[in-house]
């Protein structure tokens, strides 16, 4: 795992956003695919990699992008189901073409229904090829995806009851507690640990303790985003904030600077 800590929220999401670049395939043997969260977190990785495609480094328009999760019971077009989240936010700033992205589907009315486009979700990402670089935030409770405290560590895509702290969390993009969705369609940690590389990238002072507590703390089922231990290939970018609660700082900043001090 390589741990890097920015000055400041932009700098780190500069920081994100050259871990992912470096992680997709440019041999042009096959389509890259992109691994897709929501949130806050994200948002300046997404704006850097709009940077780059205007400056001619990079180029989505044959990428596929497959969102984390998506809310069960939104009607279509609700601007907060993820679907349209991820249009606005990276459709439209990456160029991704909107038909490449995949959103797991939250519209069946029973769970039968919904686990049959689940699995067929998995199918999808394995038809091509698997996800290259997945892109993650963190969850104030430790959350990843929507694999609240309590996610079995190989899960697979599935539906999964919100946990009241995520609620609250997400209910200044409703109108009211009221209107948050209990429910919700995501990628298990197992789908998301098949990924070839992952970039979290978390800031602010809000995060500092699930970041600790999933860079340094066990391996368990109370804390999903300490499966981030057990990948080949995790970038975690942060900013000082989200940083603060973590022991061993030092070492983090030691081998972020590679050979050039020895």
């Amino acid at each position: 795992m390589e741990v890097v800590v920015s000055p400041t929220p932009e700098d780190a999401a500069g920081r994100a956003a050259e871990a992912v670049l470096a992680g997709l395939p440019r041999d042009g043997g096959r389509d890259p695919v992109l691994g897709l969260a929501t949130g806050s977190s994200p948002l300046g990785l997404y704006q850097e990699l709009g940077r780059a495609v205007a400056e001619g480094r990079v180029d989505f328009s044959r990428t596929h992008g497959f969102a984390l999760d998506e809310y069960v019971g939104l009607p279509p077009g609700h601007p907060e189901g993820y679907r349209e989240v991820l249009l606005r936010e990276v459709c439209a700033v990456i160029g991704l073409p909107p038909e490449r992205l995949s959103v797991p589907d939250g519209s069946g009315d029973d769970v039968p229904t919904l686990m049959a486009a689940a699995r067929a979700y998995e199918d999808r990402i394995r038809e091509l090829g698997g996800v290259d670089v997945q892109v993650l935030g963190i969850g104030a409770n430790g959350h990843l995806g929507f694999n609240e405290p309590g996610s079995a560590l190989a899960s697979r895509t599935r539906v999964k009851r919100l946990s009241d702290r995520t609620r609250r969390d997400n209910a200044r993009f409703f109108q009211g507690l009221e209107d948050v969705p209990t429910h919700c369609v995501t990628q298990g940690l197992g789908t998301i640990l098949d990924a070839r590389r992952l970039v979290l990238v978390a800031t602010g002072d809000a995060k500092a303790d699930a970041v600790a507590a999933a860079l340094e703390g066990p391996l368990m089922a109370s804390v999903p985003a300490s499966v981030l231990q057990w990948h080949r290939d995790t970038v975690v970018c942060l900013d000082e904030a989200a940083a603060a609660a973590l022991r061993n700082r030092q070492y983090y900043d030691d081998a972020a600077a590679g050979l050039t001090e020895r």
